[in-house]
């Protein structure tokens, strides 16, 4: 089981503050995603604001969304 992002906060340099349901909170890096596909989208202000909780993980207005684990092994530590 891998842990649920339960609280997403959008920060300033497209960063993401989130906090998972183990009580851990981490901060998720974007930069290196904008230059990809559909999420060059999110150099958008508007759509990167949009961050919210779909299911257990963070999703993006436009559909993007980021795999928990992923969010989580690559999330720095706060």
């Amino acid at each position: 089981m891998y842990p649920k992002v339960i609280e997403v906060e959008c920060l300033d340099n497209f960063l993401v503050k989130l906090k998972f349901d183990t009580k851990e909170v981490k901060l998720f890096d974007i930069k290196p995603y904008l230059e990809k596909g559909i999420f060059r989208e999110l150099k958008n202000p508007i759509i990167f604001k949009s961050a919210h909780i779909a299911i257990d993980t963070l999703e993006f207005s436009n559909g993007v969304d980021f795999d928990p684990e992923l969010l989580y092994a690559k999330g720095i530590p706060l």
